[in-house]
């Protein structure tokens, strides 16, 4: 008698894309390409991280789909310069008088920021939801892609710390755009100018030589995170002395993001995306406290120093500095000095302090 038993039934073999055998236009051609896909929206939606986000997204899919694609060395340092010089642009010197005209409690504010946060990171990394110092870089309130520049050079998993920083540079620009529409309409003429932004071809050339001169001796002195520190550092001395005039075209700054994104991108692996997705819900509620915690200080803030909610809400927020003078510039009603002197020195003294920070908080993990 025959055999009746069905033969058990075939599965569909799993669809996964490798980029493994692909050819090296190909893989730069689909790099660009998603990286296009994923900005616009992104920049659609006022997002002002978008330009660094959407290629670091892009980046991600080809690096777990096995595109090995490397970003070479000089180039993704030149990107760091960059970065120093766009912050550079708004630290001015001057801005710091609006700090000893505020008094202690200016500076109460700022020191209650970076302890809210160190703490929280703190948290993470005593209950090993990020490894070793990450989370406490991924926790620092400076702005987000210094502090993941930084971490790699002082031994924290660069991957992960853009993971938590980005993600909470979103969760806050989503919630001060928010904010700011929900108090008064952000106007979009003053958003478009940030890209209509006309370029002196002889600053330019100037600001492109801080940099190369920044970048080129930092290697030589082998200085940790000194392709971003020195050309920041140059320009902001030269800056203030009348000797330079920054000028980042919106096109040389966008392709310097682009680069940082990539090289971020590149270096993620499945585990590292596993990782990161299995500690999302403890990033989430830590961010969900720095914004709420950051909040709290805005409130009191507006009833002692008698600014608007916003102002405050805006001053304290755990963001990136670029984000916030974004949303604060294009706000009707927001006093922006207030706004950048302490947002500008709460970076300083997240810049100075962080590395210091980090080293002494993970030994007190380690233990």
């Amino acid at each position: 008698m025959p055999d009746r038993t069905p033969a058990p039934a075939r599965t569909a073999p799993a669809i996964r894309i490798s980029f493994r055998n692909a050819n090296i236009s190909l893989k730069w051609g689909c790099l660009l390409a998603l990286s296009v896909a994923f900005t616009v929206p992104l920049h659609a939606m006022h997002l002002p991280a978008a330009i660094l986000i959407g290629p670091m997204f892009a980046a991600v899919v080809l690096a777990v789909n096995e595109a090995h694609l490397p970003i070479p060395g000089p180039a993704f340092l030149l990107a760091q310069g960059i970065v120093g010089c766009m912050i550079a642009r708004s630290l001015r010197i001057s801005i710091f008088s609006k700090v000893i005209g505020e008094g202690p409690f200016f500076l109460g504010g700022v020191l209650c920021v970076i302890v809210l946060c160190t703490l929280i990171g703190f948290c993470l990394a005593r209950w090993k939801v990020l490894p070793g110092s990450t989370a406490l870089w991924g926790a620092s309130p400076g702005a987000a892609t210094i502090m993941t520049l930084m971490s790699q050079a002082y031994g924290a998993d660069m991957r992960l710390v853009a993971f938590m920083q980005y993600f909470r540079a979103a969760a806050v620009a989503i919630a001060a755009t928010t904010m700011a529409r929900g108090t008064t309409p952000v106007t979009a003429d003053a958003a478009s100018a940030f890209w209509t932004m006309p370029a002196s071809w002889n600053a330019f050339g100037e600001t492109i030589a801080v940099i190369v001169a920044g970048v080129c001796l930092a290697h030589m002195l082998r200085l940790s995170a000194g392709a971003l520190m020195l050309p920041l550092i140059f320009a902001t001395a030269l800056q203030d002395t009348g000797l330079l005039s920054i000028d980042l075209p919106p096109w040389f700054l966008a392709s310097g993001y682009a680069v940082l994104g990539w090289g971020i991108g590149l270096r993620f692996t499945r585990a590292t995306l596993h990782y990161a997705a299995r500690a999302l819900p403890y990033i989430f509620v830590a961010i969900m406290l720095m914004i709420a915690g950051c909040g709290a200080m805005a409130l009191a803030l507006a009833r002692f120093k008698h600014v608007s909610l916003l102002t405050a809400y805006l001053a304290t927020s755990p963001g990136g500095e670029d984000t916030v003078a974004i949303i604060a510039a294009t706000t009707p009603g927001v006093d922006m000095p207030f706004v950048m002197a302490m947002q500008t020195v709460r970076f300083v003294l997240v810049l100075f302090t962080g590395p210091f920070l980090a080293r002494t908080l993970s030994r007190w993990v380690e233990r």
